[in-house]
């Protein structure tokens, strides 16, 4: 039997893929299938690489040039413009020149998709986590009567 490690407990793949594949809501799994994959893609693309997430809690505080989102990192402006580029691409910034000065801002739109998405699965980790209670509650109960004896 194999298993399957989920939120701190080991659950027999058989129930786990019982689960996901014959869900309550099947409609919202088959709507989180089909949810603008490329889209979703490219936002967890840019949020996997640990400058651009900086980058985009700057740009959280407002806008900044390119030249400001490099300088924490000490990387050159097309260092820079390329992390930017990728933020782009994924719908998460928006660019604008000024002379040769290139501004970026956060579009927070794509975020909400991509928390939209997570947001689903949250019920995985809540239910795991509420069974992780119950368990140390219980333990705690038996350590507490052992003590009273």
């Amino acid at each position: 039997m194999k298993a399957t490690f989920q939120a701190a407990f080991f659950i027999p793949e058989e129930i786990f893929n019982h689960t996901v594949d014959y869900s309550v809501h099947p409609a919202i799994l088959n709507h989180m299938v089909e949810q603008h994959p490329a889209a979703l893609d490219a936002i967890f693309h840019a949020l996997a690489d640990s400058t651009r997430r900086a980058m985009l809690r700057d740009l959280a505080e407002g806008e900044r040039s390119i030249g400001e989102l490099a300088a924490p990192f000490s990387m050159s402006f097309a260092g820079a413009s390329k992390h930017v580029k990728v933020l782009e691409q994924a719908g998460l910034v928006r660019r604008r020149r000024a002379g040769r000065t290139h501004y970026c801002r956060l579009d927070a739109a794509a975020l909400a998709e991509a928390e939209a998405w997570l947001r689903y699965y949250e019920r995985f980790w809540n239910r795991s986590l509420d069974t992780l209670e119950a368990l140390l509650r219980a333990e705690d109960e038996q350590a507490e009567k052992g003590r009273m004896k």
